[in-house]
């Protein structure tokens, strides 16, 4: 099968192959059509949907070069998302506005007397939370999936504007799944987010050769006040064999007031074994300052509320979306003609909160009828612990959360992608 969208899109990485034969100028237009039959249960709402994004965001882009010769040329990505089922720029999970069960609490559970006001109050954070929850950009930018221009030069290249993490690169490379489907690693691993899967303002440095590649990126809070604040700064190395790759990622990010907020580190390997692609993903997330804590706190900062009680809901806010958590993934992938099969096993482990640990296992059958289209058949199984609730989404969309804490989840969906 031919390479997808997620990879074509990062232009760079081809442009620096040594010896490519570029013409002296190009401007594509391309993108990404998928759409299928969507069935999740364990949630409030529709179980079943017809939902744009089930093995990879639908979208659409124009990218470019021009060679300038001496190894110099000049490169660009525009790249924005489109949600086939509706024709809009944005979706929203099944489950709606709600939130976990642990972003929910009564007064009595904070210490807080009995008070109309005060729930109010609290309500209030937790719905506001929840009016984020899944979407996918909630300013409304055109290109948020992808916007940057870049110069590649003979030692690298250098890339300004919109663009996709180092840590995230790896989830696509060592992700059997290449972050498809409700079946990717990434999927158990989304409320809060574990990982960053784009940064705006970044400027990366890159590096390619013999199988070897490097990135460093650092993406620029430009707060009025503090360069230092929601800063991103971000770095992989990794070497793509003959039958074997392996690399690994750091990344740290700064909440709206510079603290050292997020921080990951991935790790993966895969290796060519018997008839298929044998892959393994380690990945890590840690977040003492969460940036969504932050913001509550500001929030609650000019009401008139005590503010021994503002303390105590700010308090409660930013202890339930701190983040210590290891996720593991082992999948095993076979291709033959126009079949593939894909097999997986996710585990995410919350070393915060006891029984709070999700895993999800299953297979995806992909049939190619050309190098441009195929139909694809998904059947993905979510067992929650006590405390978890995730729900399945796709590589376009966001999961949500199941009705209760410990619920299970099952997907299954049938999808049609068409590459142009």
């Amino acid at each position: 099968m031919s390479h997808t969208p997620f990879a074509r899109s990062l232009l760079a990485l081809a442009l620096l192959a040594a010896g490519a034969a570029q013409a002296q100028s190009s401007l594509t237009l391309f993108g990404l059509a998928d759409i299928g039959i969507n069935n999740v249960t364990g949630q409030n709402g529709a179980n079943t949907r017809l939902s744009s994004g089930v093995m990879e965001g639908s979208r659409w882009g124009m990218r470019g070069s021009e060679d300038m010769g001496g190894g110099y040329k000049a490169v660009f990505v525009l790249e924005s998302r489109v949600e086939l089922d509706t024709g809009s720029t944005n979706n929203r999970p099944a489950s709606g506005n709600q939130v976990p069960d642990r972003l929910r609490f009564t007064t009595a559970q904070l210490g807080l007397p009995a008070s109309p006001l005060l729930q109010g109050a609290i309500d209030n954070v937790s719905a506001g939370l929840g009016a984020q929850i899944g979407v996918n950009h909630i300013e409304n930018n055109l290109f948020d999936r992808q916007a940057f221009i870049g110069l590649v030069t003979p030692v690298g290249a250098i890339l300004m504007g919109r663009q996709y993490t180092p840590g995230y690169e790896l989830f696509y490379i060592y992700d059997a799944m290449k972050t498809e489907s409700s079946l990717s690693a990434a999927q158990i691993a989304t409320l809060p987010p574990a990982i960053d899967i784009r940064r705006s303002n970044t400027l990366a440095y890159r590096v390619q050769k013999n199988g070897f590649t490097g990135t460093l990126s650092v993406a620029l809070g430009e707060d009025a006040d503090s360069t230092s604040d929601s800063r991103y700064l971000g770095a992989n190395f990794y070497y793509d064999g003959a039958g074997w790759g392996a690399g690994a990622a750091y990344a740290t990010n700064n909440n709206r007031d510079g603290e050292t907020a997020l921080r990951n580190v991935v790790a993966g390997a895969y290796a060519d074994v018997g008839p298929g692609r044998l892959s393994f993903l380690y990945a890590s997330a840690k977040d003492d300052n969460p940036d969504a804590a932050v913001l509550i706190r500001n929030q609650l900062a000019p009401s008139p509320l005590p503010a021994a009680a503002k303390l105590l809901i700010g308090n409660a806010f930013e202890e339930a979306l701190r983040q210590d958590a290891r996720l593991l993934h082992l999948g095993y992938r076979i291709q033959s003609g126009p079949h593939q099969i894909t097999v997986a096993y996710n585990h995410f482990h919350d070393k915060l909160r006891d029984e709070a640990d999700t895993q999800s296992y299953g297979a995806v059958y992909t049939y190619a009828f050309s190098k441009r289209t195929d139909v694809n058949l998904v059947m993905t199984q979510f067992r929650n612990e006590a405390l978890a609730q995730a729900a399945p989404g796709g590589n376009g969309f966001f999961g949500g959360v199941t009705s209760e804490g410990g619920r299970d989840a099952r997907n299954v969906a049938v999808a049609l992608r068409h590459r142009f």
